[in-house]
């Protein structure tokens, strides 16, 4: 193992599950940890995306592409390896399919949810994307933002609106 690279909890496996709405940072900071921890990071989204090219839209497919990420996660896990998962998780179902795995795969969950506590900058970073069906208009975030349901339960709260790099902190958790 590199040097440089942390080691998770006492040396084994974790799930490391990022949660929060759209344009607050999530993909970033997941695939920084994800670096870190030389652990693949597995991204909701693109499989979302995949499942809409096949003609599967609405909810279940939503929960699909959530199930399709947790299965490829317990393959990862079974392997030994870390694994960063990368999603809205948006609801309690959504956020259970984490817990379940990591009662399954035994290895501890850490949970990092991350928001924009400035509200005109979420809003500049979801508008800056370049225009396309994979990201959500300003209009569909606040929809989502609605929607989002409390997280409860042990998490690690990131606000990408202050100035200060979250990734030491971040580690220091997830160890």
């Amino acid at each position: 193992m590199d040097p440089g690279a942390v080691r998770p909890g006492a040396g084994g496996p974790l799930l490391v599950a990022f949660a929060g709405l759209p344009g607050v940072g999530k993909s970033t900071l997941a695939a920084r940890v994800g670096a870190a921890l030389h652990a693949p990071v597995l991204p909701v989204t693109p499989v979302e995306r995949a499942l809409g090219r096949y003609g599967l839209t609405g909810d279940v497919p939503e929960m699909a592409a959530y199930g399709a990420v947790a299965g490829l996660a317990e393959v990862q896990l079974g392997l030994g390896l870390s694994v960063v998962v990368d999603a809205v998780n948006p609801v309690a179902g959504a956020r259970g399919l984490w817990h379940d795995l990591a009662v399954r795969a035994g290895v501890p969950l850490r949970v990092i949810e991350v928001h924009c506590g400035d509200e005109a900058e979420h809003r500049r970073r979801v508008e800056a994307r370049l225009p396309d069906e994979r990201f959500p208009t300003w209009e569909q975030t606040l929809v989502r933002r609605a929607e989002y349901e409390p997280i409860i339960g042990p998490r690690l709260v990131v606000d990408t609106a202050v100035a200060v790099d979250p990734l030491p902190a971040l580690l220091a958790y997830l160890t």
